[in-house]
């Protein structure tokens, strides 16, 4: 099945009932398998060009890259070569929105968490920055595929505060790592295999800082057979808890196998080398 007709994605962004503006920027599209979301920070409007310019660059790129090499495959099927070209758009989107920061005084210190999901050949690659995350939905258990980088999730591994605690710290929004900071950036990528009825969602701190995750699953299990309501759902219920941040949801659902067809990427390689 092609990724169209194997994936659907639905997406939801909102500036929440405290922020004046939205500084979340997000991009979905199902025919090339990408799902990307920022949550940007900065001075007065420089967190939302930095998430803007993120989720532009990065689209703009893989809108280039993806369909050349599946027409020539049928898909991808090597992990590595996939980690290796993430990680280099995503320091390639880091040093654009650097040099922006160090050029325009205006801009200066600006940055942004990133989350991106690529899915191809019955996988999907994850590269995160920061506390956005990606969540995945499989058999009834909801679980959260990427670790934040914040001072949070450092006192929480360390001990010095409790799950509990976490909830109510004032350090929820300090991160340790984001795009677009500092000269040079070490991403996180990893690879996870993919299942026909799987739902993933991609989310900024604005979610998962006002709905507790189970009540994120309850919402993906009940309503799940519409991920436009889902969406519309989620960004209500963050809302009606007070809505202090902006909002941003993608989901996706994969409907079908998308498989690529093998041996064209081993031919590809060999020819390579």
């Amino acid at each position: 099945m092609k990724l169209p007709d194997a994936l659907e994605m639905a997406v939801r962004t909102d500036p929440g009932m405290v922020r004046s503006h939205n500084e979340d920027a997000v991009f979905a599209d199902a025919g090339l398998g990408i799902a990307i979301l920022a949550d940007g920070m900065g001075g007065y409007n420089a967190g939302e060009v930095a998430s803007g310019m993120a989720t532009t660059l990065l689209a703009t790129n893989f809108s280039r890259f993806v369909p050349t090499l599946t027409t020539k495959l049928a898909g991808i099927g090597d992990i590595d070569f996939a980690e290796r070209h993430i990680a280099d758009e995503v320091a390639a989107a880091n040093s654009a929105i650097f040099n922006a920061a160090q050029s325009q005084p205006q801009y200066a210190g600006m940055g942004t968490t990133l989350v991106l999901a690529w899915f191809h050949n019955n996988q999907m690659n994850v590269a995160h920055l920061g506390d956005s995350r990606l969540y995945r939905l499989r058999n009834e258990r909801f679980e959260q595929l990427t670790k934040d980088h914040s001072l949070l999730q450092e006192q929480l591994d360390s001990g010095m505060i409790t799950p509990e605690e976490a909830r109510y710290s004032q350090n929820r929004n300090l991160v340790t790592r984001a795009l677009g900071v500092d000269p040079e950036v070490e991403t996180e990528i990893h690879a996870h295999d993919v299942q026909v009825g799987d739902t993933y969602l991609l989310c900024s701190d604005g979610l998962n800082d006002m709905v507790d995750d189970e009540e994120i699953a309850l919402t993906l299990q009940t309503l799940g057979g519409n991920l436009a309501l889902v969406a519309e759902q989620l960004v209500q219920m963050a809302n009606d808890n007070g809505g202090r941040d902006n909002i941003s949801v993608i989901l996706v659902k994969v409907r079908g196998d998308y498989a690529s067809p093998s041996g064209w990427w081993q031919k590809l390689l060999a020819g390579l080398k």
